[in-house]
Order: structure tokens, then C-alpha cells, then sequence
């Protein structure tokens, strides 16, 4: 064991090097230089490596990363990390209100706290006897993600509580994020290094906590703001507020603590709520990392406690997002896409600006139904947002800025790629092009055949089908599988090392699924959803081959329309020779396993409308409890999922009697004697 005054001194060296972090990461107010900081490392990391036996659990030197990991675990959450309902408007500011006050049964003003909403990635960090035990991601809200390596190398994250006697249990809740400028720097160091730059700053954090080598985290500018809890013990609070000061006294980055911008308030009645949501909302653009509204809390927990839960949302809660960010732009000219099914897709090519801190150059019309409605025409002024803070969107013309002279935009009678008359089919708002040798459709139905989802040919990109398809070596889809290495390096820029990348990728590809392989044909209505369930029927490439119609309407999730367009293609007999050929050149097709069996077995189910998860994990939720998933509500449907915003779907499983449950219910349902 070291002396006691090696100890003594590298225990000074921690705490203070630990002080100097928290300044600079929580507070933003270093006090000293980065050469005088990089000194007392240097000297922390010295005296370690020279004594073995110092406590080293909670030294600075430990958030430089590890070893990569080969996978995430998966943990269960001790207590469902919920998702909080939205808002969109003070209307509904209001509304929450007089929820709350009905539920409490009060007419007396309520206390609420609010926060801003951070555009982030959820985090849970867990603490044992004041030491860092593990962080987990939301995940599902009842599993999570094992990322304790790499929330461990966050700077302003302590790996020991700041207090003598601290809670033998405590989950902190919060969010990652990283601050506009690191995220310019980051995407700067990205470009110059090569590498991939990130679309957004919430994008960046939700990469770089999901990167199996820390040590690539212990590099990236992550910060964290803890804003609430999980379980806990031998700790008492009896409010919202009283949390983050408590939190924030034992170390742990709550908002910015002394920030310019005040951004945790008690707000006493909604007008008082409202005033808050108007201020951050003003203050948006100004603030150092991205938000995306407000979250308001009832502050009383007892009050918390007694009003509960509503379906997947807690009722003393709810996030009053701000209206997406909008700005004017010109509309330069309007070009036609073509799909793989043949759709005229109308794309309005814009001068760039500026939106949420991206650049936008284009946004889709959809069809010649909206550029009627909205009345959009090359030369226009109008005004874009990004729907959702994501995707851009034209929401309206400025039509005192249009020139005299424009003309109303209208999409072509022939395909632009090939020259054949478009067809608009009858119930449907999307013009057409049916010339199944069209170069686009090709390209297009190459492009989804290789996709990761479908055959998964990794190495083969959109710029190389586009040179395949252009130098005639590749006019279906078992061409692929005729390559030679001679006719690829043949091309531009592609070398004897790309070359046999790519054959690789393609001899790896001949081993697929079922449901993969059928999904890969790119059959009109068959999405991945209904390639498993033609899978799971037929479970030969035989079978699928000789299937009727009939025996098609027997399958839970296919009606009449899906029906009659996958045999439309199976009675095409170049579909089937294609089959045939791709079978002859070796790919080999493994038909579905056994049926999972679990709580949800002999049920199905849809979602619909916007769930606290992604559909992906929604779906492996309920097909690892044993669940069926279909594609469309019917009265063979047994459950409808329904998260926010639920639309057409709702109305009709009501009218049919089907079970509609939340997000929250389903959880529940998949728990009963949930299987291992």
C-alpha cells in the first residue's frame, strides 16, 4: 500500500481536479487554463501509475474510456421510464390544467415546475451508497441499453456523490445532449478526419452514447442535465423543485446551473406557465443546445402521487413543445423523382437557408393534389419548416412576393426517364409510370433489392447501381449474381479492392430469409410487415410461388387490395422466372422459424400513431412475447395499439370491436409472466 502521504496527496489531486471539471462542464466558468489543467492530470496519472492500491474508483482518470464492447446488455428498468404527453398549444396549456385541478379535486391555482425540454437522448444513472453503479438508455421504457462505459466518461457526471451519508439507492434521470458549438467543432474535426458527419446535435449524442468503444465517447463534448428520478431510498423530497437542489447539491449538473437564462421556475396557475412557455420560446435561438419546448411538472409530490398515471403518461406531466421553426426561401425549379413502384414524386429545389440551425435545399410536393392545393409554382417565395423538427415541408406560399408572369406547375404526361405516357390510377393521388423497363423504376427496384432490410448487399451503394444499370450490366435483380470482377473494375473509380468488396457483399447476401427474400422482390403493398406473414403462411419459396388468391385472403393482414397485386405479380411470368434464376445462382432461402411462445402468443396486434418508442422496438416487443403483428385493422385484429395522434385506424377498430390499448396497457400485457 502507498504511504499515507501519497495517499493523502492523490486524494487532494482528485477533488481537485474534480472541481476544476464541474466548473468548466457544469458551470461553464473554468478557473483555470487548459495547459494548467492538463498538468494536474498529468501529475494525478503519474502518482497512479507509480502506486498501486490508491482508491482510484472516482478518479478523474477513469472517464477516458475502455475497452470495446462487443454488444450492449439489456437491463430492466426498476421503475418504467415513462414518456410525457404533448402539447402543442396554450389551449392545451389550459386543458392540462383543468385536468389536474379535476383530478385533485381542487379550484385552488396549482404549483407547477417548469423547465425547458431538452432535445436529447434519456439517460438513467444509477447510484448505490453515493457510487456509481450503471446507466442504462431509455430503451422501451421497461428495458434499457447497458451504457455505463460510456455515460461513465461524461465529465460532469460524478462517479461519487457529494455527500458523507448518501442514499443507499438512487436512479437520477436525465438527459444527454451536446451544446450547438461542440456540435459544430465535432462535425469540423468529422470533415477533416474523413469521417462521417452527424445530421443534428440530438443525433450526435444518441451516436456517440450508443458507440461500443468509450473511448471514442471520452472524445465526443457530451454533457448531461439531470431533471428527475427513478427509485430511490433512505432519501426524502416533497417536491419537483426540492429534487433539483438536492441533486444538484450532491453534484450532479441540473440545467445550467447560474446560466444566463432562467431556466427552472416555479409557476404559480397556467397563466403563469404560459408566461414561462413564451419567454424560453423567445430565448430558443439563443440558448446554447437544442430544445423543443417546456416540460411542466405538478411541484407537490404528494399531489404527483395521488393524481398517477393515464395510459403511458403520468398525469401530473406534460411537455408543451413550440411550434416547429419556420423560414422563406425561393422555390428555384420542381423536379420529378421516379419510384420503384413508378410514382411521380414532385421535389421543390430551393434556394438554401436555414432552419433549426440546418440547411435546407429541397422539400417533397408529394403529388399534383397538394401542389394544387397549396398552389406552389417554380419562382415562388414561400415558407418551410421542418415537420417535426425534422422533416422539411413547404407550409404556404407568399403570394404577394410571386412574379406576374408564373405559371402553375403540373406534372408530366410522359415519364421524364423514359418517355412513356403516366397513367393516374382511379382512387389513387399519385400519377404513375408503368413501363416496367423504365431506367428509374430499375434503378429504384435495384436499390430496395440490395437494402438492409431486404437482401442486405452492403457494399453495393445507389451511385454504383446507378453505373451498373447505365453500362448495361445489371437489368434485373439476378444479375447481381453474374458479376464478373473484370466488367466492375471496368468502371469509374472502382479498383481491385472495391471490386472484390462488392462480390463479397453479394456471395454473403445468397444466404437470406424467407421474409427477407420476398420483401427484396419489391412486390406493390408488400411491405417488411406482410413479407413476414407471407413467410410465416407459405414458409417455402414454393409455396409462395403457387399461391392463390384465395388461399392469400386467408393470411390475418391481407385484404382484397394486397391480395390481388401480389397475384397480379405471381402470374407475371417473368416474375417467376426471375425467382427461378436467383434460386439457380445460389441464393439460398431459409424459411421462418418456429412460432415464438410467450404472453402474447395467439394474439395480433397494429400500432398506430406516435408510441414512446420507435415502431421497430414496438413490433420486437410484442413478436418476442410470442405476438403476430398485422398490417391493417380488421376484425381478425385482436389488439390496436394506439399511441399519440392515432388517426383513421382508432375510428374503425372501434367500429369493428377490436381492443384498443395504450402504450402503457401493453406493457402490462407482455409482463405477465414475461418469458426470459
Amino acid at each position: 500500500m502507498p504511504n499515507e502521504s501519497i495517499v493523502k496527496q492523490h486524494e487532494e489531486l482528485k477533488k481537485l481536479i474534480s472541481l476544476h471539471n464541474y466548473n468548466y462542464h457544469v458551470l461553464d466558468k473554468p478557473q483555470i487554463s487548459d495547459l494548467d489543467f492538463d498538468r494536474l492530470f498529468s501529475e494525478l496519472l503519474k502518482i497512479e501509475s507509480e502506486n498501486d492500491g490508491l482508491d482510484i474508483f472516482d478518479s478523474p482518470t477513469q472517464k477516458i474510456g475502455g475497452e470495446p464492447l462487443d454488444k450492449f446488455a439489456k437491463v430492466d428498468h426498476r421503475m418504467p421510464m415513462l414518456s410525457l404527453a404533448n402539447s402543442y398549444s396554450i389551449e392545451e396549456i389550459l386543458e392540462f390544467d383543468a385536468r389536474v385541478k379535476k383530478f385533485s379535486r381542487t379550484t385552488d391555482e396549482i404549483e407547477y415546475f417548469c423547465e425547458p425540454k431538452f432535445d436529447g437522448l434519456a439517460i438513467e444513472i444509477i447510484y448505490e451508497n453515493g457510487r456509481y453503479l450503471r446507466a442504462l438508455t431509455r430503451g422501451d421504457g421497461v428495458t434499457g441499453e447497458d451504457v455505463t462505459e460510456n455515460i461513465k466518461t461524461i465529465r460532469s457526471i460524478p462517479l461519487r456523490l457529494n455527500s458523507p451519508n448518501p442514499p443507499s439507492l438512487l436512479e437520477v434521470r436525465g438527459e444527454v445532449l451536446i451544446f450547438k458549438s461542440d456540435f459544430q467543432k465535432l462535425n469540423q474535426v468529422q470533415q477533416e478526419e474523413a469521417q462521417h458527419t452527424f445530421a443534428n446535435p440530438r443525433n450526435a449524442a444518441a451516436g456517440t452514447v450508443r458507440q461500443l468503444d468509450s473511448k471514442i465517447t471520452a472524445n465526443r463534448p457530451l454533457r448531461f442535465f439531470a431533471y428527475g428520478l427513478g427509485q430511490y431510498e433512505n432519501i426524502f423530497f416533497e417536491s419537483q423543485k426540492a429534487i433539483g437542489e438536492k441533486l444538484e447539491e450532491l453534484g450532479l449538473p441540473v440545467n445550467l446551473t447560474n446560466a444566463d437564462f432562467l431556466l427552472r421556475e416555479i409557476c404559480r396557475g397556467p397563466q403563469a406557465v404560459i408566461d414561462f412557455y413564451k419567454k424560453i420560446e423567445g430565448q430558443r435561438q439563443d440558448m446554447p443546445f437544442d430544445i423543443d419546448g417546456i416540460v411542466v411538472k405538478v411541484n407537490n409530490l404528494r399531489l404527483q402521487d395521488e393524481l398517477g398515471l393515464v395510459a403511458r403518461s403520468p398525469r401530473w406531466a406534460t411537455a408543451a413543445k413550440f411550434k416547429p421553426q419556420q423560414a422563406e426561401t425561393m422555390v428555384e425549379k420542381i423536379i420529378v423523382q421516379i419510384g420503384r413502384t413508378g410514382t411521380l414524386t414532385p421535389v421543390a429545389i430551393m434556394a438554401p437557408v436555414k432552419v433549426g440551425g440546418v440547411v435546407i435545399t429541397n422539400a417533397t410536393l408529394h403529388n399534383q393534389e397538394e401542389i394544387d392545393r397549396k398552389d406552389v409554382r417554380i419562382g415562388d417565395h414561400v415558407i418551410i419548416q421542418r415537420a417535426g423538427d425534422v422533416i422539411p415541408e413547404i407550409v404556404s406560399v407568399v403570394f404577394e412576393k410571386r412574379q406576374k408572369n408564373s405559371k402553375p406547375f403540373l406534372l408530366p404526361t410522359n415519364c421524364p426517364e423514359c418517355g412513356k405516357p403516366v397513367v393516374k390510377i382511379e382512387d389513387e393521388v399519385a400519377s404513375r409510370c408503368v413501363n416496367s423497363f423504365c431506367p428509374a423504376i430499375l434503378k429504384e427496384s435495384l436499390k430496395h433489392f440490395v437494402s438492409r432490410r431486404a437482401m442486405n448487399i452492403d457494399k453495393v451503394g445507389d451511385k454504383i447501381i446507378d453505373s451498373f444499370v447505365d453500362h448495361g450490366l445489371i437489368k434485373s435483380f439476378s444479375d447481381f449474381y453474374r458479376l464478373q470482377k473484370d466488367q466492375i473494375i471496368a468502371l469509374d473509380r472502382q479498383g481491385d479492392k472495391s471490386a472484390e468488396n462488392i462480390l463479397g457483399s453479394i456471395e454473403k447476401s445468397k444466404q437470406t430469409t424467407l421474409a427477407r427474400f420476398i420483401f427484396s422482390l419489391g412486390i406493390r403493398f408488400v411491405g417488411e410487415q406482410t413479407a413476414k406473414s407471407l413467410a410465416e403462411h407459405f414458409v417455402t419459396v414454393d409455396d409462395f410461388l403457387t399461391a392463390s388468391e384465395e388461399s392469400l385472403l386467408t393470411i390475418p393482414d391481407i385484404g382484397p387490395k394486397v391480395a390481388k397485386s401480389i397475384q397480379n405479380w405471381l402470374t407475371q411470368g417473368r416474375s417467376i422466372e426471375e425467382v427461378k434464376n436467383l434460386l439457380s445462382l445460389g441464393v439460398m432461402v431459409e424459411g421462418p422459424r418456429k412460432n415464438v411462445q410467450g404472453t402474447l402468443s395467439g394474439q395480433s396486434f397494429l400500432i398506430t400513431g406516435t408510441l414512446p418508442v420507435k415502431r421497430d422496438e414496438a413490433k420486437a416487443l410484442i413478436e418476442g412475447c410470442g405476438g403476430k403483428i398485422l398490417s391493417a385493422v380488421s376484425a381478425k385484429l385482436n389488439f390496436l395499439v394506439v399511441g399519440n395522434d392515432p388517426g383513421s385506424k382508432m375510428e374503425k377498430a372501434q367500429s369493428l370491436g377490436v381492443n384498443i390499448v395504450s402504450w402503457e396497457e401493453l406493457l402490462n400485457l407482455a409482463k405477465k409472466k414475461r418469458p426470459e
